[in-house]
C-alpha cells in the first residue's frame, strides 16, 4: 500500500500513516478498504453539495414557486439575485442564521415588505434543500419563529402599510372617458379590470375558455385566484363589449395577448398606459378596486356581503363561511351594472348627485 509520493510526503508523515494502518489492521480493518471508503464518502458528499444559486435554479425549475401571478413568480429569482449575491456561491449546507441576517438587516427597516418576502422565499428554498438532502433537516436559518423573531423587529412595528393610490370615485366618469379614447390592448385590459373590479393578474392571464358571453359570466379557476376558490364574475354590458372587441382580433388563447407569442400582456403595459395618460402619480391599477369599494359603500345601497363577494374577499368568519354557500351572482350582477353605469357617466365628476339603486 502506497503512503504518498515525494516530496509532498515527509518521512515523519509516512511513519504516522504506517502507524495508523497498523492500528486499523489490529482492529480487523483492511487499510486499503478503509481508504477507499473514505474517498467514496468524500465523492458522495461532493456530488450532493449544492450552492444556493443551484438550489434557487432547481427550486424554480421544479415549479415550487407556486405563483399564478407571472410578475410575482418572476420576482423570486430577481429578489434573491439582487439581495443575496454574496450568498449565492456558498454551499447551501454552510448557510447559517448570521448569513441570513447579513442580507436582511440592511433592508429590514427601510424596505420591510421586500425584506419580509425575501425571508419567506429563502426559508422555502432552504426547507426544500433540506428535503432533498442538500443540508441538515430541522435547521432552517431563515425561519422566523424561534430563530429570527428574537433578532429582528416585528414587521408590524416598523411602519404602517402604505395603501394603493386610488382615484376618488367622483372622478371615475372623467377617467373612463379618457381611457376609452386610448387605443391598444392595454387600454382594453385596464377597462375590463375596472368594470369587473378584479385583480390585475386575473384579467391579464384570462383565457377565452373562461368566458361565457351568451350568459355574461366569467368563471375564474381556483388556481388563478388569491383565495384558491373558483370565482364567477357577472359581466355588465360595457364589459361584454370590451370582450367582443378583443374577440374580433383574437390571436391566441389569451384574451389580452402580449408581445411575445402565446404569452399574456405584461402588467407593465398598464403602468405605461397610466404614464401616457399622466395618471401614474395619482393612481395604480390595483387602486381601482379601492375606488369601487368606496363607491359601493358611500354611494349605493348594495349590501356589504354582495360588495365583498364582488371583490372576491374571503369570509373572515368561519361559521359564516361554513353556512354561506351562495355566491349571490344575480345580486352582484345588479351591482356591476350600476358600477358600469356610474363609470360611463362623465358628468359624475361635476355633480353631487349619485344614482342609487336599492339592492334586490
Amino acid at each position: 500500500m502506497g503512503l504518498g509520493a515525494m516530496p509532498g510526503m515527509t518521512l515523519a508523515m509516512a511513519r504516522e500513516k504506517a502507524l495508523e494502518c497498523t492500528r486499523l489492521r489490529r482492529q480487523g480493518i483492511d487499510p486499503m478498504d478503509h481508504r477507499e471508503a473514505q474517498e467514496a464518502a468524500l465523492r458522495a458528499a461532493a456530488a450532493s453539495r449544492r450552492t444556493l444559486q443551484e438550489c434557487v435554479d432547481e427550486f424554480i425549475a421544479a415549479g415550487m414557486v407556486g405563483c399564478t401571478n407571472v410578475k410575482a413568480a418572476g420576482q423570486w429569482p430577481s429578489s434573491i439575485t439582487d439581495y443575496c449575491s454574496d450568498l449565492l456561491p456558498m454551499s447551501v449546507e454552510e448557510i447559517e442564521t448570521r448569513h441570513i441576517l447579513s442580507v436582511l438587516e440592511p433592508i429590514w427597516r427601510t424596505k420591510n415588505p421586500t425584506a419580509t418576502r425575501l425571508r419567506g422565499r429563502l426559508e422555502a428554498i432552504l426547507e426544500w434543500a433540506a428535503g432533498k438532502g442538500y443540508r441538515p433537516k430541522g435547521n432552517n436559518p431563515a425561519q422566523w419563529k424561534g430563530n429570527l423573531k428574537p433578532l429582528l423587529i416585528a414587521p408590524s412595528k416598523i411602519a404602517t402599510q402604505e395603501h394603493h393610490r386610488a382615484l376618488p370615485f367622483a372622478e371615475m366618469g372623467k377617467f373612463m372617458s379618457a381611457l376609452r379614447e386610448q387605443e391598444g390592448v392595454a387600454a382594453r385590459a385596464l377597462e375590463l379590470i375596472i368594470l369587473t373590479a378584479t385583480r390585475t393578474s386575473e384579467v391579464l392571464n384570462s383565457t377565452w375558455d373562461e368566458f361565457d358571453l351568451s350568459n355574461r359570466v366569467w368563471t375564474i379557476p381556483a388556481a388563478r385566484m388569491k383565495a384558491r376558490q373558483v370565482h364567477r364574475v357577472p359581466l355588465s354590458e360595457p364589459a361584454v363589449k370590451v370582450l367582443e372587441a378583443m374577440l374580433k382580433r383574437r390571436e391566441s388563447q389569451y384574451v389580452f395577448p402580449g408581445v411575445r407569442i402565446n404569452r399574456p400582456l405584461s402588467n407593465m403595459a398598464c403602468l405605461k398606459l397610466l404614464d401616457r395618460m399622466k395618471m401614474r402619480d395619482r393612481v395604480v391599477v390595483h387602486g381601482f378596486r379601492s375606488t369601487f369599494r368606496d363607491w359601493a359603500a358611500d354611494a349605493t345601497l348594495h349590501a356589504r356581503e354582495v360588495v365583498e363577494l364582488a371583490l372576491a374577499h374571503s369570509k373572515r368568519d368561519e361559521t359564516e363561511a361554513a353556512y354561506w354557500r351562495s355566491d349571490l351572482l344575480e345580486r352582484r350582477r345588479l351591482l356591476m351594472e350600476d358600477w358600469a353605469l356610474f363609470c360611463g357617466d362623465d358628468r359624475s365628476s361635476n355633480s353631487n348627485v349619485v344614482p342609487l339603486r336599492k339592492a334586490a
